[in-house]
């Protein structure tokens, strides 16, 4: 039984979101529990600042070497194989392995010796003892990403062969690890806890997902052939990807950069908003891109492109049905969920009303953000990755410009204007030049489901505004219990109320959303008949 979990195959997009979107929301409420604990434990100060930034060369090292090989060929190559010929599918599993292994492990030395001078680069605000403190995490994290390396690779065997569970499980086991460092090793080993604690979720991450491969058939073998042809066309095909990943993260340290030579705390105020913003694109948005990405790779592979239209068009339309609602409730109840997720002690009503104000500036491109995700993978299934990299050159200059010249102006919250500007930019491009590749991509049908949500949205977006002033005016927000109250009471009724308005409208992808829920729940609940055998 346990094995079948493991191992089950999703049967279409949507109960592959639903697997994906249900387990991304546990591990974002485990991630906001984290962010709770860190904020309320250190408040937005030097420690939280020097974990944060102590974070950032480690993680964008391991997304250009591994995430960018992974992202852009190995799902389609593994995919070729995996059901006809098991035994290439788990050489060419070994080889990417073993070889960006070497490569990661190689760079991840030379890293760690030259950790000051990254540091000084991505932190130059900060004063010595601050960045000294960086520098010893940082070089503690570099052995988490040796562990995430291997978990990638994991991680895309079970994407490509739609074995979701384990995949969505990961980052929550991650997050207790984290978790596990601010409460067990902090206390025995000061702020150089919270990196352990990093290393451990890692390691949690990368064993759950490696089981999930082994219940597969993988075993492990030292396969290290240079000259395999399915590892050529992946170092080919990741150049683009790594160039584009690179000029991503070079975007992000810019933005961390800026923010250390504001005042402090803007480093971390930055990062908890981040992580707010990131809360519905990881499980809306990542949801349907990861889901549909091995179909729209399939219907890419096969040349049919009214097909591939009509995949992505529908991972499109399911994404805005969820993603139009959550920027209404994020916009009305912003404050409430800060103050929920990080309200800590040492986390005082200042540096709430400023990661609010900045979580709402991040909020205005949530769709942008969720249709990039979408839009990137339909580029990786037509086998293009050069345009992207292109418009994610243009989103960064766009998004670095702004910054210095908003950052100035309106201190951390100018900071996420500049992201959401250069997101909706990017978007745009992305959106026309598919368009110019592939032709109509159902924009008519798109445009009129995204109208009727909206309305939706805006009529379950009064309900909530109306019950938030309702709970308000009834009780004292002065608890956590009572802000809990309020939120939920008005989140959930604006919900409701947005899904009966999609029934009463007969939303189609509603009605699609809601048969596949129900197939996946009547198949985990099938009954089976037992017989007695005595």
């Amino acid at each position: 039984m346990i094995k079948a979990l493991f191992t089950s195959k999703a049967g279409s997009i949507t109960s592959a979101a639903v697997i994906i979107g249900a387990l991304s929301m546990v591990s974002r409420l485990f991630g906001a529990l984290r962010d709770y604990i860190l904020a309320g434990t250190f408040g937005a100060g030097d420690i939280l600042d020097a974990y944060t930034s102590a974070f950032l060369v480690p993680d964008m090292l391991l997304q250009l070497l591994i995430l960018g090989a992974l992202s852009a060929s190995f799902i389609p190559i593994f995919a070729k194989y995996y059901g006809h010929d098991d035994e290439k599918a788990w050489k060419f599993t070994n080889t990417i392995l073993n070889v960006f292994g070497v490569i990661f492990a190689v760079v991840v030395v030379i890293a760690i010796a030259t950790a000051p001078w990254a540091v000084a680069i991505i932190a130059p605000g900060y004063d010595a003892e601050k960045m000294a403190m960086t520098v010893q995490m940082s070089r503690v994290m570099y052995l988490a990403e040796l562990f995430f390396a291997a978990s990638m690779v994991f991680g895309s065997v079970l994407q490509g062969t739609r074995r979701f569970f384990l995949y969505a499980l990961a980052p929550i086991v991650n997050n207790i690890g984290i978790i596990a460092g601010v409460m067990l090793f902090v206390p025995l080993l000061g702020p150089i806890g919270l990196a352990w604690g990093s290393v451990l979720g890692a390691a949690m991450h990368a064993l759950l997902q490696g089981i999930g491969v082994y219940a597969l058939g993988y075993k492990y073998r030292p396969e290290f052939d240079l000259r395999d042809p399915d590892l050529r066309t992946t170092a080919k095909q990741m150049i683009p990807r790594v160039l584009g990943l690179a000029v991503s993260q070079g975007n992000f340290v810019a933005m961390a950069s800026i923010a250390s030579v504001l005042i402090a705390g803007s480093a971390t105020v930055f990062k908890l908003a981040y992580n707010l913003n990131s809360f519905p694109i990881g499980v809306i948005a990542m949801a349907y891109a990861v889901a549909s990405f091995p179909m729209l790779c399939e219907r890419a592979a096969a040349k049919d492109m009214p097909g591939f239209v009509q995949t992505f068009s529908n991972a499109v339309r399911q994404t805005l049905l969820w993603i139009i609602p959550a920027t209404i409730s994020f916009l009305l109840l912003r404050a409430q969920l800060v103050r929920l997720a990080f309200g800590g002690k040492n986390f005082d009503w200042a540096a709430t009303v400023t990661t609010a104000d900045t979580l709402a500036l991040f909020t205005l491109s949530f769709a942008a953000q969720a249709l990039i995700t979408l839009l990137v993978r339909a580029f990786f299934a037509l086998e293009d990755t050069r345009t992207p990299f292109v418009i994610a050159i243009v989103a960064a200059g766009t998004n670095i410009g702004l910054a210095h010249v908003l950052a100035p102006e309106f201190g951390v919250v100018g900071l996420a204007a500049a992201f959401s500007i250069s997101a909706i930019l990017q978007t745009a491009l992305l959106w026309a030049m598919l368009r110019h590749h592939v032709g109509n991509l159902d924009e008519k049908k798109i445009l009129r489901i995204t109208l009727m949500i909206s309305l939706a949205a805006v009529i379950a977006g009064a309900v909530t505004q109306g019950v938030k002033y309702a709970v308000s005016s009834l009780i004292p927000l002065d608890t956590y219990l009572s802000v809990l109250t309020q939120t939920a009471l008005a989140g959930g009724l604006g919900f409701v109320a947005y899904i009966l308005l999609g029934i009463l409208f007969n939303n189609d992808d509603m009605v699609a959303f809601a048969r596949g829920v129900r197939r996946k729940m009547l198949k985990q609940s099938k009954p089976v008949e037992v017989v007695n055998t005595l």
